[in-house]
């Protein structure tokens, strides 16, 4: 019995990708969100039955459409993504590269793309230790360091030169409000560096202005460097920018370049995500409810999900190219200009 073509009214295979998603992020906590992504598609055309390239690029469509929808902040997850889609696009398109012979069959493509996906992840995962070998120079002997909290490749950094024996540094470390999805992984960046006698200030957001006086550089994370050479990292990010601007202090972003993302925003509220960061009420206990503007359904394997906007602990801002000095990635330095050359590089 022949394998029916894929539609958007039924989708090819009968698989969970949010379930697999999230079991994926849960059992490696150091993983990130785009390269979760591309995990769990890998492991979705694992255990599908297409057999045709048309049903290969439909099968990813779909499972993309769904895990976008999943979750409230999708613009990080889409950035890997995109950019997996693409790479594969590209693969299917010049079966040269494949070094396959003409009377290879589907199947030999499809497990040449399964291979070549898994080195993909595998590549996207060892990134975050390139940038850290690579960024750690950037931190001078006794230079003291401003970044705000929950970046993974910032902690990586941070620890890679706190490694180096000839190397004596301080940080400030701007921590995100407790119970936001960032606080755990800042205030264990923290102790890392003290266990490494790395002398640590914390400080909540408002401290800022008045610590810069003190600090020589900043370097924060991003969940996606956009089109124009900016990034969107999370609430906050934006004002240490301006402030860092303003005293002359260098501001610099590590970031994967699985994290590029293709949206060009030219405000704040130009992002493509719901944020509960201003809302106008007239009483003080009103209540949301499943109606509110922004809430998303999601259907997988029978299972309602609903995904309202962001809270403002958990909220992102996006910061203008102006602000930024320099983005560090595992490929080098990148000027905010040079970021759509780079796109253009990876999409066309």
């Amino acid at each position: 019995m022949s394998t029916p073509t894929p539609t958007a009214e039924k989708p090819l295979p009968d698989f969970d990708i949010v379930s697999t998603y999230r079991s994926i992020l849960a059992a490696d906590h150091d993983l990130t969100m785009p390269v979760a992504a591309i995990e769990a598609l890998v492991e979705a055309i694992s255990q599908s039955s297409v057999s045709t390239i048309a049903e290969t690029l439909a099968l990813l469509e779909h499972h993309t459409s769904t895990l976008k929808s999943s979750i409230s902040n999708h613009i990080s997850l889409s950035a890997g993504t995109d950019l997996f889609q693409r790479y594969l696009i590209t693969t299917l398109n010049r079966p040269a590269a494949l070094n396959l012979g003409p009377s290879d069959d589907f199947r030999a493509v499809r497990n040449h793309l399964l291979s070549n996906g898994r080195l993909f992840v595998e590549r996207a995962k060892q990134s975050r230790e390139k940038i850290a070998s690579f960024g750690k120079h950037f931190i001078r002997d006794g230079a003291t360091v401003l970044t705000n909290g929950g970046s993974r490749v910032v902690g990586a950094l941070l620890r890679r030169a706190a490694e180096s024996s000839t190397m004596r540094f301080r940080v400030v470390y701007v921590i995100s409000p407790s119970g936001s999805s960032d606080s755990k992984e800042g205030h264990q960046t923290v102790s890392d560096l003290r266990a490494h006698n790395v002398p640590v200030a914390t400080i909540p957001d408002s401290a800022v202005a008045y610590s810069l006086g003190k600090v020589d550089m900043v370097i924060v994370g991003a969940e996606g460097v956009v089109e124009n050479g900016g990034i969107i990292s999370r609430l906050g990010t934006y004002q240490i920018g301006l402030l860092a601007k303003s005293k002359g202090k260098p501001f610099y972003v590590v970031a994967e370049s699985h994290k590029f993302v293709r949206l060009y925003p030219l405000s704040q509220f130009d992002l493509p995500i719901k944020q509960k960061v201003l809302e106008f009420k007239t009483t003080d206990n009103a209540k949301d409810t499943a109606e509110d503007e922004g809430v998303a359904d999601v259907h997988a394997k029978g299972t309602q999900t609903k995904c309202s906007g962001l809270h403002p602990d958990d909220a992102v801002d996006f910061t203008p190219p102006d602000l930024i000095s320099g983005i560090i990635t595992e490929s080098g330095v990148l000027t905010p200009s040079a970021v759509s050359e780079e796109l253009i590089k990876i999409w066309f």
